[in-house]
């Protein structure tokens, strides 16, 4: 099992804008000298909490700063984009980065953000389809462009001029075009048959409770059994909310407990939005439980992951027992309210988790 990171910035409002991006940019790169094979950053366009509003412009940032991790976007909000911008910036960012761009797709999720683009009565999934076809034909396909759609109309028929360039987009790195993902937060997401129709890779959301986690990968295999694509779990990320301590005291204060905990604060912000929304089903244990008893402790007793090292690595050998293989476990990060402590963790799943977690998966596989 692979070790990756994610963030889904979210930071208190009364932090300074630049620190929070260079925090988060600290994560990333650290993570690519712990040797996190990927890591994702979230994108929102009208969220002060939750505040890079262009995940591709930030891995691009990271272009010279990182040598190992590939990079993705989780995700880039199609709809919100013209598919020209989207495939020449991908373009683009997978070149600068010599091949390391994960293209992480979606339809948009925030309300705010759609009434900002004029989208609350929008059919964003028509969108969605329309725009990632179109995106891979244009990575794919040779010019003059004909593309034509229901919201977007793309050539370069009447103005090319390939003597010098002109009428042709530039392509990905990566042949025929990267590694394309979704991202999936309902328990029987209709959405992962779609991905595994086309053939593309799953993330399952770190606020799951983890009686869900199965369920998604069955939709996700019928999606690649209904159009002949290999179901293989090699290519499905698991994200968890996870803080590694070198004690339980400190791990459960930081990770949960403290009132000024950074995980307390995510998962206010998180099932604020969500309630809102009456979005809160992938948290609950059953269909049956009500919102009422979703409280913060049941959160962190439940889809949170925190402890000693000990404590973490039994914790995460129960998940793998419970729902099966899978390829990468996706370490969400959270604000670095003590940089100490969050880098700590960071450096403790790497180090002295992981190492012990596939260890005994190995040690399993080989007695069985």
């Amino acid at each position: 099992m692979k070790l990756g990171f994610f963030v889904m910035p979210v930071h208190p409002l009364t932090r300074n804008y630049a620190e929070t991006l260079r925090e988060d940019r600290e994560a990333f790169i650290l993570a690519d000298q712990l040797g996190y094979s990927e890591g994702y950053c979230g994108e929102h366009l009208t969220d002060l909490a939750e505040n890079i509003p262009s995940s591709l412009t930030f891995v691009a940032s990271l272009a010279g700063f990182t040598s190992h991790i590939k990079l993705g976007t989780a995700v880039a909000n199609l709809p919100f984009s013209h598919p020209l911008l989207i495939a020449t910036q991908a373009a683009l960012v997978d070149n600068l980065l010599g091949g390391r761009l994960m293209l992480g797709v979606g339809a948009g999720i925030l309300p705010s953000d759609m009434e900002a683009m004029g989208m609350l009565s929008a059919d964003r999934s028509a969108m969605f389809a329309e725009a990632i076809d179109q995106i891979i034909a244009l990575w794919t396909g040779e010019p003059p462009y004909n593309l034509t759609g229901k919201y977007w109309n793309i050539s370069t028929a009447r103005t090319r001029w390939p003597e010098i360039g002109l009428g042709s987009v530039v392509k990905p790195y990566q042949k025929p075009y990267p590694p394309i993902l979704g991202t999936a937060t309902d328990p029987y997401s209709k959405g992962l048959v779609a991905l595994g129709r086309r053939g593309w890779w799953p993330i399952s959301s770190h606020f799951l409770h983890p009686n869900w986690l199965l369920s998604q990968w069955d939709q996700y295999a019928k999606g690649c059994v209904e159009s002949g694509h290999k179901a293989d779990r090699g290519n499905w990320r698991v994200a968890r909310s996870i803080f590694v301590a070198d004690d339980d005291k400190t791990a459960h204060a930081y990770g949960g407990n403290d009132a000024k905990s950074p995980y307390r604060f995510y998962m206010n912000q998180l099932t604020a939005k969500l309630r809102k929304g009456n979005k809160l089903g992938g948290f609950k244990e059953s269909e049956e439980m009500s919102d009422a008893d979703l409280t913060l402790d049941y959160i962190f007793d439940n889809v949170v992951i925190r402890g000693s090292v000990n404590r973490v690595i039994d914790a995460l050998l129960a998940l793998h027992e419970r729902i099966g293989e899978f390829g990468t476990l996706l370490y969400c990060g959270k604000d670095w309210a003590d940089p100490a402590l969050s880098r700590r963790s960071m450096e403790l799943m790497a180090e002295k988790v992981m190492p012990a977690v596939n260890a005994a998966i190995g040690s399993r596989a080989a007695a069985e």
